[in-house]
C-alpha cells in the first residue's frame, strides 16, 4: 500500500511538472500543433556517454537538427516537441511513462530492455498512443521494437583488438550478465579468433541487477583484474560502469609515446573520453533508430513490430576519427573492412548469442 501511494504521488508530481512546463530544459507549455515525443531513460541517465547518450543524440537531432553539443547532426530538424525524464531508480520509470501518456503524447520512447515489461503495461492501458522500446521486444500493436545486431559490430572490434594486442590476451567487461550482453561478447570473441585462433579472452560482468550499469568503481576494479591477468585490450559493454575501464587503462600509462593498454568503447563514439587510450568504439546507432522512428510518426508511417539495425543499415559500426587513427594500422582497417562487407553479404555469419 505504501509503495502504491508513493508511485501515485510521483505520478502526480510528474504530471504537475509537465503542466507547469518546468522540466530540466526549461520548456514552456507543450505546443499541441507539433508531434510531441517523450523519452524515458534508464537509470544511467542521458549523460552516460554511452547507450542513453546515443538515444538522446537522436532525439535532439530530430528536435533541433543538432547534436546535444550544438553541432549539426547532418539531418533536418523535424519540428517536434521533446521532453525527457531521467528516473532516479527503476520504480520511477512507469510513473514517468504514464505522465507522458496521460498528456496524450504522440510517441513515448523507453530506453533499455529492462523497460520492456513496463512499456507493455502502459501501452496496454493507452492503445491509441505509440510507443517505442530500444533493445526490447514487444508484440503489442502500438509498440515498435528497435533492436540491433550488436554481434556484428562486436565482431569487427574483436578483430581490431586481436590485431592490436601484444600479449595475446584481451578482456571483455559486461554490465549485466544477460543474453543481450552475451551477444556483444560472442561477436567480440569470434572476431578476435578470426585474426588469432589462439587468443585468450577474459570475460567478466559487473552484476545481475540494474545497478550493474552504473558502477564505474566496480568496472575499474574488474578491468584492473583483467590487466593483471595479461589483458591489454578491454572491450566494455557496461553502460556507465564501463567508464571505470577507461580509468584503468589510463592508469597503466604510456610507453614510447603509445598507451600500453587500450579500452574499446560502446554504443556512442567514446574515442574522445580518454584520447590515446581508446582503440575504437563499437558504435550502436541508437541515434539513427530514434531519429527514424520519430520521423515515421511525423510522416504517419509508424509501424509496430521489430525494426532491426545491423551493418547493412548503418545500425552498428566501429568508430574512426582523429583520436584513434594513429592507433590502428592501415592493414588492420583493410582486413576489418573486408570482414564488414562479408558480414553484409552473408559470407561471414556471426553467432547471435540470443538465438542459441
Amino acid at each position: 500500500m505504501k509503495l502504491y501511494l508513493l508511485l501515485l504521488l510521483l505520478f502526480v508530481c510528474l504530471f504537475a511538472l509537465f503542466t507547469a512546463g518546468c522540466n530540466r530544459e526549461g520548456y514552456g507549455a507543450d505546443d499541441k500543433s507539433k508531434i510531441r515525443v517523450g523519452i524515458v531513460f534508464d537509470i544511467g541517465g542521458k549523460d552516460d556517454r554511452s547507450f542513453n547518450a546515443a538515444a538522446w543524440a537522436g532525439a535532439k537531432c530530430a528536435e533541433t537538427g543538432k547534436w546535444p553539443d550544438g553541432t549539426s547532426c547532418g539531418k533536418p530538424a523535424l519540428g517536434i516537441v521533446l521532453r525527457d525524464i531521467e528516473p532516479g531508480n527503476p520504480t520511477s520509470i512507469e510513473p514517468a511513462m504514464r505522465a507522458f501518456a496521460e498528456r496524450g503524447y504522440d510517441l513515448i520512447i523507453g530506453i533499455g530492455f529492462a523497460q520492456t515489461p513496463i512499456i507493455e503495461l502502459v501501452a496496454r492501458d493507452y492503445p491509441n498512443i505509440r510507443f517505442a522500446i530500444v533493445d526490447g521486444g514487444s508484440d503489442l500493436p502500438n509498440v515498435a521494437s528497435l533492436v540491433f545486431k550488436e554481434h556484428e559490430g562486436s565482431y569487427l572490434v574483436g578483430m581490431l583488438a586481436a590485431k592490436t594486442s601484444k600479449t595475446g590476451t584481451i578482456g571483455f567487461l559486461g554490465g549485466m550478465d544477460i543474453g543481450l550482453i552475451h551477444r556483444f561478447k560472442e561477436g567480440y570473441e569470434e572476431g578476435a579468433r578470426a585474426v588469432n585462433p589462439n587468443i585468450r579472452v577474459i570475460p567478466n560482468y559487473v552484476g545481475v541487477t540494474d545497478a550493474a550499469w552504473n558502477n564505474p568503481g566496480k568496472g575499474k576494479e574488474i578491468a584492473l583484474a583483467q590487466i593483471s591477468k595479461g589483458a591489454d585490450v578491454i572491450f566494455t559493454a557496461a553502460g556507465n560502469s564501463g567508464l571505470g575501464a577507461f580509468d584503468a587503462v589510463e592508469q597503466m600509462g604510456i610507453q614510447n609515446g603509445r598507451a600500453t593498454h587500450f579500452v574499446i568503447g560502446v554504443d556512442s563514439n567514446q574515442n574522445m573520453v580518454k584520447p590515446g587510450f581508446v582503440l575504437t568504439s563499437m558504435v550502436k546507432r541508437v541515434d539513427n533508430a530514434v531519429y527514424e522512428i520519430i520521423g515515421d510518426v511525423l510522416k504517419g508511417q509508424f509501424k509496430a513490430g521489430t525494426h532491426v539495425y545491423g551493418l547493412d543499415k548503418d545500425g552498428v559500426a566501429y568508430a574512426m576519427d582523429n583520436h584513434n587513427k594513429p592507433l590502428i594500422s592501415a592493414e588492420a582497417i583493410k582486413q576489418t573492412e573486408e570482414a564488414r562487407q562479408k558480414i553484409i553479404s552473408g559470407e561471414i555469419k556471426v553467432t547471435d548469442a540470443m538465438m542459441k
